[in-house]
């Protein structure tokens, strides 16, 4: 008897819901692209055309060229520092506005350059003041505001970012070390742990209460699994042995379905807590007559 096909690729399946998640999923795009990037060819074509004037033309250029080459550096730091802003749900305006300081050093930078090749006031002021317009025509200006910060306990914001941060620096250190494997599937492996183990990390940055209760898997437990793939990546690298591979991968899936548990219970608190202060918004306004119609 004919029986119907059913497998991964049927219109039927069910198997996406239970499908393990990519290792690239979550992953962001560099917010520093091609742009940013190409402003460090003014500052080095600027250096090298001043070489062969004199004393003043070679320390005026350089003097353009340092600036531009700064504000060139502090440029990606800003689109780095507002792409952080735009994709979290809570931050705080970045500190130092690094895109305006840039655009500024831009802008001076062309000035100094225009001075040497041609004295005066007027023409470099010109030039200088046309970059920063283009400059921030092309990149934007900072952040200038919070965002979503009502509300918000400052200080226990802070203690989760030094947590999340000294979590961070757990996981590059895994992955430096993965990568001395030379095993592409298992770094593959490591990099969907480390998309997990993210999503606790946003789950405590939006309720910096759980912080208590994920402290130990942001330190201790972290810290043991980068100890881990260090000794890993020593024995797998000189030897190639499966049976260290195995347990390795074993610890890894541990791991995962611990962090991956431990965020699915933070949110059903997250969630209890919101219907008992919904249930006792409700006892009050009932108290006070105001009946739902």
């Amino acid at each position: 008897m004919a029986q119907r096909y059913g497998g991964k690729f049927s219109p039927d399946a069910n198997d996406d819901r239970d499908a393990p998640r990519g290792a690239y999923q979550g992953a962001r795009v560099d917010p520093v692209g091609l742009r940013a990037n190409l402003m460090f060819v003014p500052p080095a074509l600027l250096a090298v055309s001043s070489l062969t004037g004199g004393a003043i033309t070679l320390s005026l250029g350089l003097l353009g060229a340092a600036a531009l080459g700064l504000g060139a550096w502090l440029l990606r730091d800003g689109l780095r520092a507002e792409a952080e802003y735009n994709a979290s749900k809570e931050a705080r305006r970045p500190a130092l506005p690094r895109k305006c300081l840039a655009s500024l050093l831009a802008g001076r930078g062309i000035a100094v350059a225009a001075y040497a090749g041609e004295p005066g006031i007027v023409a470099p002021v010109l030039f200088g003041m046309a970059i920063i317009g283009l400059h921030i025509a092309a990149f934007g200006l900072d952040p200038f505001s919070n965002k979503g910060m009502e509300g918000i306990d400052t200080f226990q914001q802070d203690r989760v970012a030094r947590a999340v941060s000294e979590a961070e620096k757990h996981l590059a250190a895994m992955s430096d070390a993965i990568a001395r494997a030379g095993d592409r599937k298992i770094e593959a492996r490591v990099e969907r742990f480390q998309a997990t183990a993210r999503d606790l990390f946003r789950t405590v940055e939006e309720d910096p209460r759980d912080l208590t209760v994920a402290r130990k898997y942001l330190g201790v437990y972290l810290m043991g699994a980068r100890d881990a793939t260090v000794k890993f990546a020593d024995i797998y690298s000189r030897q190639q042995d499966a049976s260290a591979r195995d347990e390795y991968e074993t610890l890894l899936d541990d791991l995962e379905t611990n962090f991956a548990a431990r965020t699915r219970k933070m949110l059903l608190e997250d969630h209890s807590d919101l219907s008992v202060e919904i249930d006792v918004l409700r006892e009050r306004l009932a108290r006070e007559g105001v009946k739902p119609q």
